[in-house]
């Protein structure tokens, strides 16, 4: 009942809250009660509904992510829901789609998955005018016009050329991005311009740029040329996981490439890796084993990590041993609020 009371009256809080968490205050009973490998028996969260509001699908409009992956989102006539205006919500893939039976003109439910992402709930059906238009995944790429795959183990249709723009700077994106590179002042705008005027192909590509290449661009001053070079530059000694985590291989996080290389000597090794070799290390399975030799198998990405070599990128491990996947590790916060001293 408390918790449903704030839930009814959340709005009347100058913060958003997405639900409360109910502990138990006596320290003795915390004790006794002790903690599972995941949380403490002592506390528990409880998560208010998601806030649910209705609108019209305007338009299907698809994006290709760095894998080349074809994803359906859904552009909405613009709804304000947990407060923020929403424009646009995912649709995840085709099969999601069919088993929606969402259209094109659909009047739909839409909520923010985990308070966050956009999603379309289901259809209001007894809305329907006739009007409204089945939706078909396109056979060819929407940006470059290569053949649509879709694998027969798969629910995703995929661009199948690598060389495909939006997936170029989808994957420059992720390389530069914190937990991978970390390279600061390369931002979406800039990378759509190094690859529409042709200035990168991939992204080894930018440890040979100069001052002068970035002076080309929109928006780019002296100083700001500057300093991406020299973030850049920094970014040669990132450590080896991160450099694994870089180089976008499906099913790779973070953490299977701390696990990589913490079995490795230099990034090269992995070329000999078979199947069953990676399975031995303990964390990475089949399907992300698979994925790591059949990235090294492709002559374009040998040739990319070539070029990172000889730009100076270490490609040598530390081999520091990974036991555990340490929660908060490599986490920044943000602290709201404000403090009397």
């Amino acid at each position: 009942d408390y918790c449903k009371y704030w839930q009814s009256r959340k709005g009347e809080l100058n913060y958003d809250i997405d639900g409360m968490v109910i502990k138990i205050n006596q320290l003795a009973l915390r004790e006794k009660l002790g903690s599972t490998t995941k949380s403490p028996r002592w506390a528990i969260a409880y998560k208010f509904p998601a806030e649910q509001m209705t609108t019209v699908i305007r338009d299907i409009i698809v994006g290709v992510g760095r894998t080349g992956a074809l994803t359906p989102v859904a552009i909405l006539e613009p709804v304000t829901i947990s407060g923020s205006k929403v424009h646009r919500a995912t649709l995840h893939n085709e099969d999601e789609i069919k088993r929606k039976d969402i259209r094109i003109g659909d009047t739909v439910l839409i909520q923010k998955a985990g308070e966050v992402i956009p999603e379309v709930v289901q259809v209001v059906k007894e809305k329907r005018t006739g009007k409204e238009k089945i939706f078909h995944m396109p056979e060819r790429c929407p940006v470059c016009g290569s053949q649509v795959v879709k694998l027969n183990n798969e629910v995703v249709s995929r661009c199948n050329n690598a060389s495909c723009p939006a997936q170029l700077k989808e994957r420059i994106r992720h390389f530069v991005s914190r937990e991978a590179m970390d390279i600061e002042g390369l931002g979406p705008a800039l990378i759509d311009q190094l690859v529409d005027k042709k200035i990168i192909s991939d992204f080894a590509d930018l440890y040979y740029l100069k001052q002068e290449d970035l002076m080309k661009l929109e928006r780019i001053a002296e100083k700001s040329s500057d300093n991406i070079i020299k973030a850049i530059q920094n970014s040669k000694s990132r450590p080896l996981p991160n450099l694994i985590y870089a180089l976008g291989i499906r099913h790779v996080g973070i953490y299977a490439a701390q696990l990589l290389a913490g079995k490795i000597n230099n990034l090269l090794d992995l070329e000999n890796y078979t199947v069953e070799d990676l399975v031995k290390i303990e964390g990475i399975g089949p399907i992300i084993a698979e994925s790591i030799v059949l990235f090294f198998q492709k002559k374009e990405n040998r040739e990319i990590i070539r070029k990172l070599q000889k730009a100076g990128v270490n490609l040598s491990s530390e081999k520091r041993k990974v036991t555990e996947q340490l929660p908060l590790e490599g986490l920044q916060f943000v602290l709201t609020g404000t403090l009397e001293n």
